[in-house]
């Protein structure tokens, strides 16, 4: 059992109210900064036409806009699990929001496109080690049998986000220029930062860890090589300056083995850098594939539904943007009432309609054509979101649940490497089938409509596909060791 300073919520004596008071501050500022980072994450999504009007770029050079962020998110995430043990949480915050904050400033003022990538490296620095801040902290103060419900608010943050990121881009870039993207959440970021630095309290006491020099490049290089090259595959120019596509996930690959291995032989060392211990609980296993799964469906809607909307059916960016509102909005609505249903009913009642509700979704979608009406893409849309807004809460409560305390900064630091992964996994995979099954079909003689029509529907086959395994690893999905049936913590 940790210490009481270590970990105060987890303590078994009674929490003094000053303590329950700067617990509740912690949380809410963690969380309305992280949502604010991963709105940022995906408010690029429909500007890129914009950005290369303006900037006067091709659309492989403004991609870069986005591969880049995944790129430093995958590779620093993973030294985030040394970092939180070694930091005080309010040096973290701090260090997150100041990237953050800085990284905005230099996009809103970029003359030209690289000193843009470099703000939005920037931006991605902070924002990496921000979402594993959160959960770590999350599962430091907050008591098992109240977890689910603190969790479903993280989950606003995963899923919400993203879900509207599209939508208010949409907007601004109707209204505004793109700049305004960036002036608009600056102020929100800076705000976050004077919080912090007014109110934040230390919740955590940092120890002493060693810091295996080898694992970071091994790291960065494995999974920097792994999303760079799933987003090249995704974006269609990793052929660009004759790199051959297959290189960079094949020295990702390679690399990627060598830290696992390292990893592996200095867990027991207390010296790995990702302590891979944390895959010997199957419940934490199986969801973190469970959870894999459900990014790469997210995002690669994302991706596909704005085109199927704007390519196909013919709406503006805006009306595309607003058609995905409700469904972003029904998971915000969903995840605090899936939160108290996990603390009162456990997980696996939960996981397995909503992964029925997303297979659903996604089977519906490969349905779409030009003729499709658009109260059928809205019921599919509403209807993935509701089914992932039943995932992600018990996914992520009873993954980091399941791990032993000084285990959780390596548990979050893997789920969001995961995250960032699966995520361009998702985009690559949909995207890739989506090109080749298009030209396919413009070879045929289709018009552009319907061969694109047919691309989408190719893609959206390869989440449903996946979908299915997703409901089969639902059944295996276990509530927490320390909770009890009724959602009490069991004695420690």
């Amino acid at each position: 059992m940790p210490s009481d300073t270590m970990t105060p919520g987890l303590s078994d004596a009674p929490v003094a109210p000053d303590h329950s008071a700067r617990n509740r501050v912690v949380i809410l500022l963690l969380l309305v900064s992280t949502f604010t980072m991963i709105l940022n994450e995906t408010i690029m999504s429909v500007a890129l036409p914009r950005l290369m009007s303006d900037l006067g770029v091709t659309a492989n050079a403004a991609q870069w806009l986005t591969t880049a962020f995944l790129l430093t998110m995958a590779v620093v995430i993973p030294v985030t699990g040394f970092l939180l043990q070694r930091f005080h949480t309010r040096t973290v915050f701090i260090a997150a929001l100041s990237f953050f904050s800085f990284g905005t400033l230099l996009c809103a003022i970029a003359p030209g496109l690289p000193p843009l990538v470099l703000g939005r490296v920037v931006q991605a620095c902070g924002t990496a080690m921000m979402m594993p801040l959160l959960m770590t902290t999350v599962m430091n103060l907050v008591p098992p049998d109240s977890r689910g419900k603190t969790m479903g608010n993280i989950s606003i943050v995963i899923s919400v986000a993203p879900a509207i990121g599209p939508t208010l881009s949409g907007i601004i870039l109707n209204l505004l220029g793109w700049r305004w993207m960036f002036w608009l959440i600056l102020p929100i970021g800076l705000i976050c930062l004077a919080a912090g630095l007014a109110w934040l309290k230390n919740v955590t006491e940092p120890r002493k860890v060693p810091l295996d020099i080898l694992s970071v490049p091994l790291a960065a290089i494995g999974f920097g090589g792994l999303v760079y090259g799933l987003s090249t595959i995704g974006e269609g120019h990793g052929e660009e300056g004759g790199m051959p596509l297959w290189l960079p996930l094949a020295v990702g690959g390679a690399v990627l083995i060598a830290f696992i291995l390292r990893q592996i032989a200095l867990g027991p060392q207390e010296r790995a850098l990702l302590d891979l211990r944390t895959f010997r609980h199957k419940i934490f296993t199986v969801a973190v594939v469970m959870m894999g799964l459900a990014m790469m469906a997210l995002f690669g809607m994302i991706i596909l539904l704005p085109l199927y909307m704007q390519n196909v059916l013919g709406m503006e960016p805006v009306q595309a943007g607003l058609m995905l509102l409700p469904g972003g909005l029904l998971m915000g609505l969903l995840a605090p009432v899936v939160g108290r249903l996990f603390d009162a009913h456990g997980a696996r009642k939960l996981v397995i309609p909503g992964s029925v509700a997303v297979a659903v979704a996604l089977w519906l979608m490969t349905t779409f054509t030009p003729e499709t009406g658009i109260a059928m893409v809205l019921a599919s849309h509403i209807t993935l979101s509701a089914g992932l807004a039943f995932l992600f809460t018990p996914l992520f409560t009873s993954s980091l649940g399941s791990l032993p305390p000084q285990l959780y900064s390596h548990g979050s630091a893997l789920i969001g490497t995961i995250q960032q992964v699966a995520g361009a996994a998702g985009i690559a995979l949909f995207v890739s089938v989506m090109s080749v099954r298009s030209a396919a079909g413009i070879a045929a003689g289709l018009d552009e409509a319907h061969a694109l029509s047919q691309g989408l529907q190719a893609g959206f086959m390869c989440g449903a596909i996946a979908s299915l395994g997703m409901i089969a690893a639902s059944f295996f999905v276990r509530r927490p060791p320390d909770m009890q049936d009724g959602g009490a913590p069991m004695g420690h």
